[in-house]
């Protein structure tokens, strides 16, 4: 939603009627008599907030207080410092450090308010499409993030059994989506294609060591009985039945969403070395206290099911 409100804030309530009165043709105003008021006022409708103005002479806190709170916490609004002529020196400073986009000096001249202010909402919307449009490209990439996981450790899988490693990854892929797995957190300040791309391929290499020396702690294929409490043993869950509850829901998806450049556990590994080494045969369910893993026969696999399971992922299950 784009923010269309004006916040003003005066410690004189001449003024804020004032600007009130001369404003509101123009947007919605809203109105907050001191510093500690403008917060209060920011915190219940900072995503309405297009632009603040606000008076810097004010009893207790200055107005740069307010200007420099909403740039770290609301940085998508607009703000303005309105201040009187013997007061320039506080304007220049706060727009030398970046705390407001540019001053209105009182006395008000109607038009140039106006103008002002117009162009302030312009920008607005502008950094409101923006950000639109930056939230979206991060989803994509971190979309595209989750399936390129998905189909590294289908690859490493491969690598590391010998038995039927497409069961074992097509199960795991239905558990992460069971269990509700976010996207993987990307600080995509710190991370350019080239270094991602990096960081990603060691992280590969060191799930393939992880699951390598899982699969040999479990040794060769044993009695049913054993296999499930070593399943439970791996994952801190506690045998229930004829399987076993784990109540970590991490334990289903940590693989898969863990931030990037993040060296993989073997705990965060344990499920899908089990899975591997059981060839897939494990179905997961909700239960009370966590999820339910059970036996389950393997499916049939259709000749797409990977791309099927990368495009399934990210929705949340029906």
């Amino acid at each position: 939603m784009t923010p269309t409100k004006i916040l003003y804030v005066d410690d004189e309530a001449m003024a804020l009627k004032y600007f009130e009165r001369l404003v509101s043709p123009l947007a919605p105003v809203l109105t907050a008599g001191s510093v500690e008021e403008g917060r209060a006022v920011l915190l219940a409708h900072g995503a309405d907030v297009a632009v603040l103005v606000c008076d810097q002479r004010m009893p207790g806190e200055r107005g740069n207080e307010l200007l420099r709170h909403a740039r770290e916490y609301y940085p998508g609004v607009v703000r303005m410092l309105t201040t009187a002529y013997s007061e320039l020196g506080d304007a220049i400073e706060a727009i030398n450090t970046g705390e407001i986009y540019r001053y209105i000096n009182k006395p008000w001249e109607l038009e140039s308010l106006r103008a002002d202010l117009k162009n302030a909402l312009e920008l607005a919307v502008l950094r409101s499409e923006r950000d639109s449009l930056m939230r979206d490209r991060l989803l994509a990439q971190q979309s595209r993030l989750l399936a390129n996981r998905l189909a590294a450790l289908h690859m490493v899988g491969s690598a590391v059994h010998t038995g039927d490693h497409e069961q074992a990854i097509h199960r795991f892929a239905e558990a992460a989506r069971a269990a509700g797995g976010a996207e993987p957190q990307v600080d995509w300040n710190r991370w350019d294609h080239a270094d991602l791309l990096q960081a990603e391929a060691q992280r590969g290499a060191a799930i393939a060591a992880r699951l390598r020396d899982a699969l040999q702690a479990f040794g060769p294929q044993g009695e049913a009985g054993a296999a499930w409490l070593a399943l439970a043993r791996s994952v801190g869950g506690e045998l229930s039945g004829d399987g076993v509850l784990v109540p970590d829901a991490a334990v289903f998806t940590a693989l898969l969403v863990s931030p990037a450049g993040e060296a993989p556990t073997a705990e965060q590994c344990a499920w899908l070395a089990w899975l591997l080494w059981q060839d897939g045969r494990a179905g997961v369910t909700p239960a009370q206290g966590g999820w339910l893993v059970r036996p389950a026969e393997p499916d049939t696999l259709r000749a797409d099911w990977l791309a099927d399971a990368m495009e399934r992922l990210g929705k949340a299950p029906a």
